[in-house]
């Protein structure tokens, strides 16, 4: 079973997080939450307190198969006070192993030089440095990095999550599951 580490953060986008995390596991995957903040629940950008399995500092990294960072206002929050997401998500990038960011969250990989390699999508918001390569589309893969929009992308997002580890069929599979198709 793939295991896959998703970044949790107070101000975390709710349904960036919340969904993702539950489609995932609906898929078959095996998904742990961990965050940098010092207790292990913290509160959504719309106020829902969420218990998370870890503080990653207590995790090994290399028992995880992808990354995976949801966006909201903690991006912005934190992304100049310290560097940790992109020290993950080059450690994760330069292993070959996938890493998933939603709405803001490719901000950290914007950081950590990522984006200059691949295609990618993110809110218009977000104001990332590169803009060479990036697409006006819900979601996109590009080479082992996988992308969306934003909270209203989520389904798009996990589809090409499942699609990226799991194949066409699961993903198709996954979607009947919860009547998109």
């Amino acid at each position: 079973m793939k295991n896959i580490l998703l970044m949790f953060s107070h101000d975390v986008e709710d349904v960036e997080a919340i969904a993702t995390r539950a489609l995932l596991i609906r898929a078959g995957l095996n998904v742990v939450t961990a965050t940098f903040q010092k207790s292990l629940q913290i509160e959504t950008a719309f106020g829902i307190h969420v218990n998370v399995d870890f503080n990653v500092e207590e995790l090994n990294l290399n028992d995880f198969d992808m990354l995976v960072i949801p966006g909201g206002k903690y991006v912005q929050e934190t992304i100049d006070i310290h560097d940790k997401m992109q020290i993950i998500a080059k450690k994760f990038y330069s292993e070959k192993k996938p890493i998933a960011a939603i709405c803001a969250g490719p901000r950290f990989l914007d950081r950590a030089g990522i984006l200059n390699e691949v295609e990618f999508t993110a809110h218009p918001a977000t104001g990332l440095d590169s803009k060479e390569n990036y697409r006006n589309v819900k979601a996109l893969t590009s080479k082992n990095v996988i992308t969306a929009k934003g909270a209203g992308c989520v389904y798009e997002f996990v589809d090409h999550i499942v699609n990226f580890l799991l194949g066409a069929e699961r993903a198709k599979n996954l979607k009947k599951s919860i009547q998109l198709i």
